[in-house]
């Protein structure tokens, strides 16, 4: 039973970040999620107490952003021994890769830059968090942080930004001020700019 239930929670998470990808925020509701997973939509309410939950759930799976060790790409330990701007440079890296195969998340993505609701701040939480996770996790009282002259928190925000938006216009655009966004040529580009920024400031 146990493993059924785990089972139909994941059909329901699947075909919720289905739905969102496809049809946009304003039309994703129980019913439509039900019938995109064949099952009955009294299952939402029974295991994840209704539409906020479920959309909570989604968020949090990993399946939705990269998780904090997806961007270390490596043991918290030896990561703290690498220089601040290499640590920056491998987190530019493995952020970039890691929003560029989740196809869905780049389609919700595009979906948050015209609509906001309950749901999309669900998924904005989740992000805060993973971010939080991130500085407090590698950074939080670091000496090499503390003593550098750069705002490593600002510095990350515009570097993810860039990403995010050209992550998702990607999905619906090939090239981007003549870059094409669409190839990895184009992407490493990018990185690589983002990686030399880290390395002139630091």
């Amino acid at each position: 039973m146990a493993r059924d239930r785990k089972e139909t929670e994941q059909r329901l998470v699947e075909a919720a970040g289905r739905v969102l990808a496809r049809d946009g925020f304003k039309k994703l509701g129980v019913n439509a999620i039900a019938r995109e997973a064949n099952l009955d939509k009294v299952l939402i309410y029974r295991y994840f107490d209704g539409l906020s939950g479920l959309i909570d759930a989604y968020a949090r799976q990993g399946d939705f952003w990269p998780s904090t060790e997806e961007l270390l790409g490596e043991d918290l330990a030896e990561f703290k021994q690498r220089s601040l701007s290499d640590q920056l440079s491998q987190i530019v890296d493995n952020y970039a890769a890691g929003i560029r195969r989740r196809p869905l998340t780049l389609q919700i993505l595009a979906w948050e830059m015209v609509e906001r609701n309950e749901l999309t701040m669900h998924l904005e939480k989740v992000r805060e968090k993973s971010g939080a996770k991130l500085f407090e996790w590698v950074w939080y009282d670091d000496k090499a942080t503390a003593d550098s002259q750069i705002d490593i928190e600002a510095l990350m925000t515009l570097f993810s930004a860039c990403t995010n938006y050209l992550a998702a216009r990607s999905t619906s655009i090939r090239v981007f001020n003549g870059i094409d966004i669409s190839e990895e040529d184009g992407w490493q580009r990018l990185t690589n700019m983002m990686k030399k920024i880290c390395h002139s400031l630091l």
